[in-house]
This record gives C-alpha cells, sequence and structure tokens, in this order.
C-alpha cells in the first residue's frame, strides 16, 4: 500500500500543468477515458465473473468509483488549482481520520487498547505535516484566500476515506484487478454529465500533444499502477491501519517536486519523510479484531 501510495505523488506532478487550460471535470473526464480503453478488454474477459456478482459488491464498486475517481479526483483537482498545491496534498490526508472512524463502524474493525497504534498514527500525521509545512503552522499557508482551497481538499478526503473502507469491505469479493477496473469503467458515465456542463468542455482536437501526454501518464502512473498495487495491499490489510499508509503519497509528492521541479526540501521536510516511513513500516502488531 505504501509503494502504490508513493505512485501518487507523480499525480500532483503531472496535474498542476493541466488546470491552467482545462476545467477539474474535464482533465478527470479525459484520464478515465484513457484507463476505460485499457480496461474494458479485461472486463470482457471477465464479463461472466461480473455476472455472478452479488448486489452489495456492485453497489461497493460503484461508490468507490463514482465517489474516489469521480468525485473525489474532481474535488482534489479543484484544490489544487484554487491553492497552494503543498497544503493540498497534507490537507487531503486527513483521510485517515475519517478512515478509522468509518472503518469501526462498518467493518467493525476494533482500534487496539495498546498505546501503540496511537504512537503510530500520531507519528505518521506528524511526518505528512513536516512535509507539508516544514515547522510553520498551518494556518499561515491557508491564509490569502485559500480556504475555499482547503475544504475542497478536506472533501476529497473525506470521499477517499470511504472509498478505503468500502473497498475493504468488497475485495473478499472481487479481485483487487476486477475492483479497478470497476472504479475506473464505474466513474466514466459520471464523469461524462459532469464534463458537458463544464465550461471548457470544447472540441477534443484543443488539447494538445503535450496535455494528451501528460493526461496518458496520470492515467497510467497514479491511476492504473497506483491502483492495482493499491488494492493487492489493500486486500490483506485492515482498512484503519492501511489509511496510513496512503501518507507515503505527501513523502513522494515533496521528494518528485525537489527532483523535477526544483523545490527545495528543508532539513523539517527531510525529518518528515524519515517519520512517516518509519511509521509506515513499523512491524504490525497492533492485533486488529474484526467484529463477528
Amino acid at each position: 500500500m505504501a509503494a502504490g501510495a508513493s505512485l501518487w505523488g507523480f499525480d500532483t506532478l503531472l496535474r498542476t500543468p493541466l488546470t491552467d487550460g482545462l476545467s477539474s471535470s474535464v482533465i478527470v473526464f479525459y484520464e478515465h477515458v484513457l484507463l476505460t480503453i485499457a480496461f474494458a478488454p479485461y472486463l470482457i474477459i471477465k464479463r461472466r465473473r461480473l455476472a455472478g456478482l452479488r448486489a452489495s459488491s456492485w453497489w461497493s464498486a460503484l461508490w468507490v468509483g463514482w465517489g474516489g475517481s469521480a468525485l473525489g479526483t474532481i474535488c482534489y483537482t479543484q484544490a489544487v488549482k484554487l491553492g497552494n498545491p503543498t497544503s493540498v496534498v497534507f490537507l487531503q490526508k486527513l483521510q485517515p481520520l475519517f478512515a478509522v472512524v468509518l472503518a469501526g463502524w462498518w467493518l467493525g474493525e476494533k482500534e487496539p487498547i495498546r498505546a501503540r497504534f496511537w504512537v503510530r498514527a500520531g507519528s505518521a500525521l506528524f511526518g505528512a505535516y513536516l512535509i507539508s509545512f516544514g515547522v510553520s503552522p498551518a494556518w499561515a499557508a491557508l491564509g490569502n484566500g485559500e480556504w475555499i482551497s482547503a475544504l475542497w481538499a478536506v472533501s476529497a478526503a473525506a470521499i477517499w476515506g470511504s472509498c478505503t473502507v468500502v473497498g475493504r469491505y468488497a475485495l473478499p469479493d472481487l479481485s483487487p484487478v476486477l475492483l479497478t477496473a470497476l472504479r475506473v469503467v464505474g466513474a466514466l458515465p459520471l464523469l461524462g454529465v459532469l464534463a458537458l456542463f463544464s465550461e471548457t468542455t470544447s472540441a477534443i482536437s484543443l488539447l494538445g500533444s503535450e496535455q494528451w501526454t501528460r493526461l496518458a501518464l496520470m492515467a497510467v502512473i497514479p491511476g492504473f499502477l497506483a491502483l492495482l498495487i493499491y488494492y493487492r495491499g489493500l486486500a490483506q490489510t485492515p482498512a484503519s491501519l492501511a489509511t496510513f499508509g496512503e501518507l507515503c503519497f505527501p513523502a513522494a509528492a515533496a521528494l518528485l517536486n525537489w527532483l523535477f521541479l526544483g523545490t527545495s526540501i528543508s532539513i523539517a521536510q527531510g525529518l518528515g519523510v524519515v517519520v512517516l516511513w518509519l511509521a509506515v513500516l513499523w512491524p504490525r502488531r497492533e492485533g486488529f479484531a474484526r467484529q463477528t
């Protein structure tokens, strides 16, 4: 899961330049068109398996598609467009707080009694904070009218946190590859409707080669590969613990921005990367239980 989340670090690097000329809904729509083309042959092969799915599996796939791939991604893209991408990365990673609560309510996962879980959780959040803000107060980065961007980012965190839990619920009946495919394809109709109401739904020919290249890379790296690895790990990990592995996203984003955009990394941010990885790689002995 940490590896999949690290691939999401490429997302901001590729997505931010696209927001200058395209609306959030159009960016996400084109991204999912490319992913749907990639997954279509697989779904045709698995058509008999699809016909035998339970209703609960269909509803779960629909939620992670409409919520995670459509609404959550649009909220995140809008937050990047309106505000500071670094601040957005951290605020979106508040999703463990939503996921832990939902995992206890829906999946019956009991938070461990031992204090080490909360030390681990707190360490992961602290590491993500250092990566995003360094030693500066968070509210300083949210000034100058960026509260709207923050609201979009927190909305994405809530939606994606719920998708972690719903995805974990669906995985006993769906393989990681099949859930990934249904998530992508299920989101496309909703994204098509939203794109139709966008003010930038101009002809597809208006997209330049650089824009198509970025969309294709987004579809393959933080989309296709990241989701496959993510769901493979989620199938073997409690949702309330797995969500902390996703905090590797800001660490990877900070590193990639430094390598490709020349963004400097402070000592505090470097310390945050170390703290975050130690928290994620901490041996799992918490003894999560699931109610029966």
